[in-house]
């Protein structure tokens, strides 16, 4: 398999705040943010795999600045690392105040998909731009880091109850 350049796995879109997009601080309401990193890493990560993809974590999402009002917001993501059959995608989010042009980092975080073929092979990456290369040089280590947090978890997991709650009022 041929390796893919990074640039290639590339999503962007752009939005503008309304008022419908705000919470009662006059930002931007979280829940719209994140639907709007998971609809356009989805992009990025099936830009690498070319067959269906599952998100199966927000790994780390950095707010950094608020969007508001009259602010735009430009999504960009691209893959920044490829496992045996998970993929990791950046997504940073430029606001830009429109009445004066002025251009801000508002957001960055990192997604995981997997593939749902267990038979794919990935192709590996090529960085092609310096933010590119500093942000696939970590992949390794923030992999190691989902790895153990996906370890906790499950151990976590053993402990929760899935019982219905009047059944234990019953009982």
């Amino acid at each position: 398999m041929e390796p893919i350049h990074i640039s290639q796995t590339l999503s962007i879109s752009n939005h503008r705040v309304f008022s419908a997009d705000l919470n009662e601080h006059d930002t931007v309401f979280g829940g719209k943010i994140l639907a709007t990193i998971d609809d356009n890493s989805s992009i990025a990560a099936s830009r690498v795999a070319r067959i269906e993809t599952v998100t199966v974590s927000v790994d780390q999402v950095n707010f950094l600045l608020p969007f508001r009002l009259q602010d735009s917001m430009c999504a960009e993501s691209y893959v920044s690392g490829v496992g045996h059959r998970s993929i990791e995608v950046f997504t940073k989010i430029i606001g830009e105040h429109l009445k004066t042009g002025e251009r801000f980092l508002g957001l960055t975080c990192f997604s995981t998909f997997v593939v749902t073929d267990r038979n794919i092979e990935l192709p590996l990456l090529v960085a092609d731009k310096p933010e590119y290369t500093f942000v696939a040089q970590g992949y390794q280590e923030r992999q190691a880091a989902r790895l153990a947090k996906l370890k906790r978890q499950q151990d976590f997991n053993a402990h929760i109850s899935v019982e219905l709650p009047w059944w234990i009022a019953l009982n």
